[in-house]
């Protein structure tokens, strides 16, 4: 007798699948949206649990979109929180207690909240955040800036960063499947340009929405999933957290390395799913690089085709994980570089500080943390030439 495929279903009566399937062979169809609208796609295949939301600009439609969802049955608990706070302390409850989450944030809301990301990370729990970044300074901004991602760098979360709709469509379903791996289990934040790409409709390619990851297992985590025999104490046990002696500090000091250690054994699991840690793109022989993430990286490639008009070979190493940082590929993508410049939206040079720090002792190229726009201010592709042939002494020929 032959035997009969078992099929399962999810929830909202979506056929399971694979996440290999489902992120690269399952066939596409082209559709146009926003990036906000990639993030209700992306949930609505994921086999979402709970999601709790806040209005802020500008993931207040995001988080409306995937309260849409909710309503139509494909996530299973979904409401709004009082504050920030409350919000990502809600939803550290939801997955404390085995629930596959997501959430949303910009700007002021990222700070309101920070608080609570070092206890994710702690507690181990495979959340993600779909962060739209936005201007946090005054005078008041909602407009695109970065800088709230140098915030989150040393919170003990995995940190990923879109640029395009379609790198958010794809990472949001590839963050579940790499933070929930047992020997990996931290939170994920997703980070995305707010308004860049959040509010601009682009082509995205969907697989189709009949099928979904496969539902999250808590009893394949490393640490007891709060139910009716394992309480919330076992997460915070009062000799580890109240008394003042060697015990207590050195649990707190292995356990914060070990988290630590978490992120980097997702790297071989974000390079499977995302497809590598970085992307080229331009000359592979030229000696000017740009190394950049999220919207910078789009300027930066237009940016490498208007130098060919003026005779300069140039190149993109686009990152797409900033932790755990891509060490060994920007090192060997960064070889017999002359320069590097680093265009960021911001005005610390938080990705600059970063590049150096990796490859100190391992390049000679001179590394130029420009250009820098902040406060919402576009980054033209002409204004990076611009800068780029004058650091570089060479002849503006064509570029205004």
């Amino acid at each position: 007798m032959q035997a009969t495929e078992s099929i399962l279903y999810n929830r909202a009566g979506q056929k399971v699948v694979s996440p290999d399937y489902l992120l690269f062979e399952a066939p596409r169809t082209k559709h146009f949206m926003t990036g906000s609208e990639a993030v209700k796609e992306a949930v609505k295949r994921a086999s979402v649990d709970a999601s709790v939301s806040y209005p802020i600009t500008p993931q207040s439609e995001a988080a409306h979109l995937i309260g849409e969802l909710w309503v139509e049955g494909y996530v299973g608990v979904y409401f709004r929180g009082e504050s920030e706070f409350g919000v990502m302390s809600e939803i550290a409850g939801c997955a404390l207690a085995g629930a596959r989450t997501i959430t949303t944030t910009s700007g002021p809301g990222t700070l309101r909240a920070m608080e609570n990301f070092p206890m994710w990370a702690g507690t181990r729990i495979p959340v993600q955040l779909v962060l739209m970044a936005r201007g946090v300074n005054a005078p008041l901004s909602i407009q695109p800036d970065n800088l709230e991602v140098s915030f989150l760098l040393d919170t003990g979360c995995m940190i990923w960063y879109a640029e395009t709709a379609q790198d958010l469509f794809d990472m949001i379903l590839a963050g579940f499947v790499v933070a929930e791996q047992p020997d990996v289990h931290v939170p994920v934040i997703t980070v995305v340009d707010g308004f860049f790409v959040s509010h601009t409709r682009e082509t995205v390619m969907l697989p189709p929405d009949d099928i979904a990851l496969p539902p999250y297992n808590p009893y394949r985590a490393p640490m007891p999933v709060i139910d009716a025999e394992v309480p919330p104490g076992r997460f915070l046990r009062d000799p580890f957290v109240m008394k003042s002696n060697y015990i207590s500090y050195a649990t707190h000091a292995s356990w914060q390395w070990e988290v630590r250690a978490a992120i980097e054994r997702s790297r071989p699991y974000a390079k499977h799913y995302l497809r590598g840690l970085i992307e080229h793109f331009g000359d592979p022989e030229a000696d000017l690089v740009f190394v950049a993430c999220g919207t910078a990286s789009a300027q930066a490639k237009e940016a490498v085709r208007l130098l060919e008009d003026e005779g300069v070979p140039a190149r993109v190493v686009k990152l797409k994980t900033i932790r755990p940082f891509p060490i060994e590929e920007l090192r060997e993508a960064t070889k017999g570089a002359k320069y590097i410049f680093v265009p960021e939206f911001n005005v610390v040079g938080w990705l600059e500080r970063e590049v150096r720090r990796y490859l100190y002792g391992h390049s000679s190229a001179e590394i130029i943390g420009a250009p820098r726009v902040a406060g919402g201010m576009t980054m033209p592709a002409e204004v990076i030439v611009r800068e780029v042939l004058k650091l570089t002494g060479k002849e503006v020929k064509h570029v205004i």
